[in-house]
């Protein structure tokens, strides 16, 4: 039995079942192609970062080159990475919550609300936020892992009711000034670094430790890519999917609080805003360093990008408001539109 397992091609060396001629001509052609193209694009965006980079030097170098620019972009986009990873677990397993901001405005207005107007400590305010936070998710995986409601209606109309809840809350009113002690937790520096943006790396890290490095994370990305065979597998994916809800309605209610602690006076209208810069973020990741997947450092190398271009055009342009809506709505198109053609090319090249 063991003479005739080791006369099968399969269990033969490479060199004995392929023919000189194969092995010197077709072989090589197939090898410099398909790996060398994907390994060159899994970090095109640092190459388009150095250009863009590049181009604002030149342009304006009297206001981009500058540190505060730097901290600035650090500061201001450290609640779109903490959303967009929380956001990661979610897409991963095939779904959308496109409550995310929604769930980020209302917790930040919430808690703002408990302790401008019920005088209630910060901790516990904060602690009620992120419940709230995470009360939402809960509701969304019922909805579409118990319930069977596709995600994207399901968080659409959560959206909206978000959307309404934060308005009564908040009477259309702005809402602050909070307490000098809760917005100091993200009002200092450590090194030069806003520490609002050390603590969304913090974020990232775990979200990247959990997708990339525990059976958790494995089973979530199975539950994606082929849920029928994920359930031939053993995958219990209801639950994932369920999981990665309660996850991100949880990082969006985080999200919240560390906007609220950041800006100190809330609008009701700051949650939906985010919405677009996340989604593309997300979906531009999907180019870099994993193609095709959704991964952290992908989508924290997407928001640099997304960011450093979006601030070169409003210091250019004065600070026109109008250019983040653009630049965005470009960048999401455009991204989807190359995971799509990038998914398209795998599959005639397999």
């Amino acid at each position: 039995m063991s003479e005739e397992t080791s006369t099968l091609p399969e269990a033969r060396p490479r060199d004995a079942v392929l023919g000189p001629q194969e092995e010197t001509i077709e072989e090589p052609r197939r090898g410099r192609s398909l790996p060398s193209l994907g390994g060159s694009s899994r970090f095109t965006g640092l190459l388009l970062l150095a250009v863009i980079i590049s181009v604002f030097a030149v342009w304006i170098p009297d206001t981009f080159l500058r540190s505060a620019t730097a901290q600035g972009i650090a500061s201001e986009q450290a609640v779109t990475l903490v959303v967009a990873v929380g956001l990661l677990a979610n897409l991963a397993a095939g779904q959308f919550d496109l409550s995310v901001a929604g769930n980020l405005g209302l917790t930040s207005l919430l808690v703002a609300t408990l302790m401008v107007y019920d005088h209630m400590a910060p901790g516990l305010a904060v602690a009620i936020g992120l419940a709230a936070g995470t009360a939402i998710g809960v509701v969304n995986g019922v909805l579409v892992a118990v319930i069977g409601v596709n995600s994207f209606i399901a968080t659409l109309g959560m959206s909206s009711v978000l959307l309404a809840i934060t308005e009564q809350i908040s009477g259309d009113q702005f809402v602050g000034p909070l307490p000098s002690s809760f917005v100091s937790l993200t009002g200092h520096s450590l090194a030069g670094v806003p520490e609002i943006a050390i603590y969304a790396l913090i974020v990232a890290v775990v979200v990247w430790w959990a997708l990339e490095h525990t059976p958790w994370g494995r089973r979530v990305y199975g539950t994606g890519a082929g849920p029928d065979a994920a359930k031939l597998a053993g995958v219990r994916t209801g639950r994932y999917v369920f999981g990665t809800f309660v996850i991100s309605g949880f990082v969006a209610g985080l999200a919240g609080v560390l906007l609220a602690s950041q800006l100190g006076d809330l609008s009701p209208t700051l949650g939906p805003p985010y919405l677009l810069p996340v989604f593309a973020a997300c979906f531009l990741g999907t180019t870099q360093v994993k193609p095709g997947r959704f991964n952290v450092w992908g989508t924290v190398l997407a928001i640099i990008l997304l960011a450093v271009g979006e601030k070169g055009l409003q210091l250019a342009d004065g600070g026109a408001l109008w250019v983040t809506d653009l630049f965005n709505g470009v960048a999401l198109i455009g991204a989807v539109s190359v995971a799509v053609l990038s998914a398209r090319w795998r599959r005639s090249n397999t």
